[in-house]
């Protein structure tokens, strides 16, 4: 039976992770901290300095930043918080910009007082802005974490300094307590009326951006393509998640649930599970427990690797969504677990090159391994213990592939950078 303090962890790993943002979560962690510059500068800055870890320039250099009128990079994430963003906001920081501002943005990008710096030796999620206005100066300090303002300091001054050296895994409840076993149980058991609002935000918002990314041409249109191609079940989980890709990576402004402090992550981990228990016509009680099931099943892998980092993330949320499914199909502890282990160990090689519109192709090619993963589970199947990085155990495997990731592709994730930078 759960303890009190790992039910209670658990609820508020899922509060703490499964938050609205909109658009690509690097290029709108950039835009809180451009909205809280100006907060607390009080006026528009004459010179402005962005210094970012290599991933946030890897991951915001591809992508469009919603509601820029189609701009990237860091410069237009910055200057769009600057201009438009509401510090109060959170990861939504900049929803409410309109034609005004995007005018006001290009005319402000044109006068070229933005520079950008790559921060060597930081935290793999890093950014600071530094401003100086008319009659003041400010720098603003989020790491580890997208929304987590870590240092303000204003004229010199120091208003807020939560300043900490042991890395993401101080921010926010406690995740070593995550193991498969007890997931499941707090899946069955977890009392939905104090997170069933977090679900359902989840199949709200994410089964909204999927559609729009279905009815348009965004990016590359991964999900329509597997659409045109069948309609089975399988098919329709693969399409739908990539779908919701296709539209936020291509700067649509709907908003989507994360986990893991991404966004195509909260598509993955979401859409293939609401597609099959559609298909499965289960009760939407089962649907929650489900994805509840399924988010800290992501949580727990990506608490090895580390929010940002080479390897895909993609793999970990889809074979995660692949538990919850197999949950639903009536799996138990050594199906669903086995789903994973055998998921993760044949993509978990997949590097993350930044975000753009491939993400959505990524996707999909997570969800059909994670799906036949399971398939396999459901039938006895798996890879063989003690071949590669698949491990005694399950857990003993998901640790290792979380260790592959995070320190075996720390020159992969640098290599990838200078390729992109042209070096």
């Amino acid at each position: 039976m759960l303890s009190k303090k790992t039910y209670d962890t658990y609820t508020e790993i899922l509060r703490s992770e499964l938050l609205p943002a909109t658009g690509c979560t690097e290029p709108i962690a950039v835009a809180l901290a451009g909205a809280k510059l100006r907060e607390y500068l009080g006026e528009m800055p004459v010179k402005v300095d962005v210094f970012c870890s290599d991933n946030i320039i890897k991951n915001v250099k591809g992508v469009v930043v919603p509601n820029s009128g189609g701009l990237r990079g860091v410069d237009t994430a910055v200057m769009l918080g600057i201009i438009a963003g509401d510090p109060n906001a959170d990861l939504q920081v900049i929803v409410r910009a309109n034609d005004e501002h995007r005018q006001k943005l290009r005319e402000e990008l044109a006068r070229g007082y933005v520079t950008v710096h790559l921060a060597e030796g930081v935290p793999s999620l890093f950014i600071v802005v530094k401003g100086v206005s008319e009659h003041h100066s400010a720098e603003i300090e989020i790491v580890n974490k997208h929304n987590n303002v870590n240092r303000v300091i204003v004229d010199g001054k120091t208003f807020v300094d939560q300043h900490k050296d042991s890395g993401e895994d101080s921010v926010g409840p406690d995740k070593s307590l995550l193991n498969g076993r007890d997931i499941i149980e707090y899946a069955e058991t977890v009392d939905l009326s104090e997170i069933g609002d977090l679900i359902e935000s989840q199949i709200r918002d994410n089964t909204a951006i999927s559609w729009e990314g279905l009815k348009k041409r965004y990016g590359a249109q991964v999900g329509r393509t597997l659409m045109e191609r069948s309609n089975d079940v399988y098919t329709r989980a693969k399409a739908r998640a990539a779908a919701g890709s296709d539209a936020r990576m291509n700067g649509c402004p709907m908003p989507v649930v994360i986990n893991c402090g991404s966004g195509n992550q909260g598509i993955t981990v979401s859409l293939p599970v609401i597609e099959f228990a559609e298909e499965m016509k289960c009760s939407r009680e089962k649907l929650y427990r489900a994805l509840v099931l399924a988010n800290l099943m992501a949580v727990h892998q990506k608490k090895y690797i580390g929010y940002l980092s080479a390897y895909c993330g993609v793999a970990s949320a889809a074979s995660a969504a692949a538990a919850g499914i197999c949950w639903l199909k009536g799996g138990g502890y050594e199906q669903i677990m086995d789903t994973v282990a055998t998921s993760i160990c044949t993509i978990g090689g997949m590097v993350c090159d930044g975000a753009k519109s491939s993400c959505a192709s990524k996707i999909a090619s997570a969800v059909e391994t994670a799906l036949t993963s399971m398939d396999m589970a459901l039938k006895g199947r798996h890879l063989f213990h003690s071949e590669g990085l698949t491990m005694e155990d399950q857990e003993a495997t998901i640790k290792a592939v979380g260790r592959m990731a995070r320190e075996g592709m720390d020159y992969t994730d640098i290599v990838i950078l200078n390729i992109m930078l042209g070096k």
